[in-house]
């Protein structure tokens, strides 16, 4: 009988300090501040994230390298520089990780026209720019697909009419925008041979409806951003001069 009054002793100051919670919670109010010059900053708060910020700032806009024109993704029709770049620094930078890994060669990259966010101006080039061109968290994967997926990512590319990054790949269209050449590193695509392409996160989750990299042979995730990618390579290339050139073209005729 004791335990049983025990029990009933726990159980009812449960029930009144449940109670006695709901007693003192009576309304609950919300208000939007909007947020203006207006609003005066803490200047202890400021003092205390000051050295923080100067040290953020320092990193940012240390000069990594020298770019010797304006390079944006509005300056060719199939193929641009920046573009170009985009792809080409993809694979410089990810090919020796993924032949550490697998004792395998990257065959080509793909990324997406979209991504490229912000131009690389003439003059020093900096953390800071790897920050504004890909500002988003996506990182590089390698995909292993079969030549028959690699002809339909070359089908999207004649029909999406638009410039997106890739390397190691070449493609003419006609002037119907039909695929008339495509070829890897100079090789027709060989629809039974296992291709290993590298692009983004992203892409390979059918990002910008590129829906052909599933199902897949295999998939290496790198752990690299591609923002990352991009500061390494700025740190190691003394001058950026990227250029138009024929890896993605249309003919007239």
């Amino acid at each position: 009988m004791k335990l049983q009054h025990l029990l009933l002793t726990i159980i009812g100051l449960t029930l009144f300090n449940c109670k006695h919670d709901t007693w003192q919670l009576k309304q609950i109010k919300g208000e939007q501040i909007t947020i203006t010059d207006s609003l005066k900053s803490d200047p202890d708060i400021e003092a205390f994230i000051k050295p923080y910020r100067e040290h953020v700032n320092n990193d940012l806009d240390s000069v990594l390298s020298y770019a010797v024109d304006t390079y944006s993704k509005s300056d060719g029709e199939f193929n641009t520089a920046i573009g170009n770049l985009f792809a080409d620094v993809i694979y410089e930078q990810s090919n020796p990780v993924f032949f550490q890994r697998t004792g395998k060669n990257i065959d080509m990259v793909l990324l997406n026209h979209g991504g490229i966010r912000a131009i690389i101006s003439k003059g020093p080039v900096s953390a800071r720019t790897a920050f504004e061109i890909m500002p988003f968290e996506n990182s590089i994967v390698v995909v292993g697909i079969k030549g028959s997926q690699i002809n339909l990512m070359t089908e999207y590319l004649s029909k999406a009419k638009r410039a997106h990054p890739i390397a190691k790949l070449n493609l003419v269209l006609d002037a119907d925008y039909s695929v008339k050449e495509a070829t890897i590193s100079g090789n027709p695509i060989d629809v039974n041979k296992t291709y290993y392409v590298a692009t983004n996160d992203y892409l390979y989750n059918g990002g910008d409806h590129m829906t052909f990299f599933k199902p897949e042979e295999s998939i290496e995730i790198l752990d690299y951003k591609i923002r990352n990618a991009f500061i390494d390579y700025f740190k190691k290339t003394d001058t950026i001069s990227p250029v138009i050139d024929n890896r993605f073209i249309k003919l007239k005729n």
